[in-house]
This record gives structure tokens, C-alpha cells and sequence, in this order.
């Protein structure tokens, strides 16, 4: 059982990293100089982080770089084309929330703890959706490569496991010595 859902896991997490470049677009020209003093800082919320629209921006943008990243590595054929826009169509990120959508404490703390669930239960069931899309659509794509091109895919999908990265570890720590 175990097994299946790392399996699974995975696959979602290849699918949302494949994705991540769906959004390529030309380099945009360098910015004209700009007096220092006029420079403001990002936006910054409660804790120090910058404002969440900002991040998710940033994010698109990191997932168009990988995905355009991963279809230069691919070398796809003319006729693979289509596949490919299918599958980064279905790597797209969802749209962000508006600001204020989401609930704060103060109001999770006016619902009871069935109603917490329930909501809960909602947003589960709306991710593992959009999973299943993604990893349907990675599927069929991976399905219409060569084997080299499948080679590639796998060794890219598994970089994304590696140290610094989502399902990797971030903390280096010594090995602990072995016991006798």
C-alpha cells in the first residue's frame, strides 16, 4: 500500500514539475535604469514574506521555465507537438485564489469540527482531482514518446526528488556514524 502511494505521490509531483513550464514566453527586454532610491522592495505580508500574489507569479513563472526546459530536452518531433500542448494544457497551475477567498482563523474558529472536516474533505477531494488530471494527461504524453524521450522524461521527473527540492531532503546532516 505504501509502495502505491509513493508511486502516486510520484506521479503528481512529475506531473506538477512538467508543468511548471507551460508557460514559456520570450525573454523580456532588461529593464531601463532605475535611480536606487526609487527602487521599492516587494511587498511584504505578516511574518515577512512577500505578498502572496507576487509568490504565485513567481511560481508561474518557474513552472513555464521547467516546462520549457524539459520540452528543449525532449527534442519532439514535429508530430509530438500536439501531444505536448495537450499535456502542458493539463500542467497548468489553477488560477490564483482572489485575495480574501481563503478563510482566516478567526472565521475557521467560528465553524464546529464536523463542519471543519467537511471543508477539509472539500479541498482534498478538488486537489486529488486536478491530480488525477495531470497525471492522466502524463500518461498519454509519456505514452507518445520514444524510448529515449521516456529515458529523459524519467530523469528529469526524478531530479525534482533530489536535494532543495520538493520530496527531497533540504537539511544536509552528517551521516550518523555506523554501530558495531
Amino acid at each position: 500500500m505504501i509502495t502505491s502511494r509513493k508511486s502516486l505521490l510520484c506521479a503528481g509531483l512529475l506531473a506538477a514539475t512538467v508543468a511548471s513550464g507551460a508557460f514559456a514566453q520570450a525573454p523580456a527586454a532588461a529593464p531601463a535604469a532605475q535611480d536606487p532610491s526609487a527602487a521599492q522592495a516587494p511587498a511584504k505580508g505578516p511574518r515577512g514574506r512577500e505578498d502572496r500574489a507576487q509568490r504565485f507569479e513567481q511560481m508561474k513563472q518557474r513552472h513555464a521555465q521547467h516546462l520549457a526546459a524539459l520540452k528543449e530536452k525532449l527534442k519532439l518531433t514535429p508530430a509530438q507537438e500536439g501531444a505536448w500542448n495537450t499535456f502542458a494544457q493539463a500542467q497548468q497551475l489553477p488560477p490564483a485564489p482572489p485575495p480574501g477567498a481563503r478563510m482566516n482563523r478567526d472565521e475557521l474558529a467560528k465553524l464546529t469540527t464536523p463542519q471543519r472536516l467537511d471543508l477539509m474533505e472539500k479541498h482534498r477531494a478538488e486537489r486529488s482531482a486536478m491530480f488525477t488530471q495531470r497525471a492522466d494527461a502524463t500518461r498519454t504524453f509519456y505514452a507518445g514518446l520514444t524510448p529515449d524521450q521516456q529515458k529523459t522524461f524519467d530523469a528529469e521527473s526524478m531530479r525534482r526528488f533530489g536535494p532543495d527540492e520538493h520530496g527531497g531532503p533540504r537539511h544536509h546532516h552528517p551521516a550518523a556514524p555506523a554501530k558495531n
